[in-house]
């Protein structure tokens, strides 16, 4: 059974990928490049993707277990007292509470957010991978990075305008449309 390698405690995925970077026959413009372009997109997308989730993830739990709890309370809208009274005010402000929740989430987009984020970071991690392993697209006879640099900066922008296309008729015409 083989062990799998983790990251040292405190080691981040930019602090990994930078001494993989340093670590290659790279000039120091390449490495400028790959640490100030592609290291740095894919620092931001991850991030970016993290916070998007857990909004979604808490929006949409206010909203579900609200939706639970509001009928709840409208059937004890019908007690007299102080209870009755209470359980209008609860299931008005639950209500408020879920609209608000919902309302949010569908103005910031924040669940297709995480999905392009996520998605995007995700192929540039794995193009990273790729080409500081030298395998798929960047497999020479010759093994040295210097050498398919150019087909790595040309496949990163190439995802990064992907990303801009699908964010700019996806997400954000989702949320001019809202």
């Amino acid at each position: 059974m083989t062990t799998p390698v983790t990251q040292p405690p405190g080691d981040d995925l930019g602090t990994t990928f930078g001494r993989l970077i340093d670590r290659t026959n790279l000039d120091e413009r390449q490495r400028d490049f790959l640490k100030l372009r592609w290291l740095d997109q894919l620092t931001w997308m991850n991030s970016k993707a993290s916070n998007a989730q857990r909004m979604y993830y808490r929006l949409r739990l206010i909203t579900i277990v609200g939706a639970v709890v509001v009928p709840a309370l409208v059937a004890l809208n019908t007690l007299n007292g102080w209870v009755g009274t209470t359980a209008q005010v609860a299931t008005w402000v639950m209500s408020l509470v879920v609209a608000v929740s919902a309302a949010i989430e569908g103005f910031f987009q924040f669940g297709q957010r995480w999905r392009n984020y996520r998605s995007t970071a995700e192929r540039l991690k794995t193009e990273g991978w790729l080409f500081l392993q030298l395998a798929g697209p960047y497999a020479t006879a010759t093994g040295s990075h210097a050498d398919v640099y150019p087909t790595f900066a040309n496949r990163v922008e190439e995802l990064i305008q992907k990303d801009v296309d699908v964010y700019i008729t996806e997400v954000a015409a989702e949320k001019k449309g809202s």
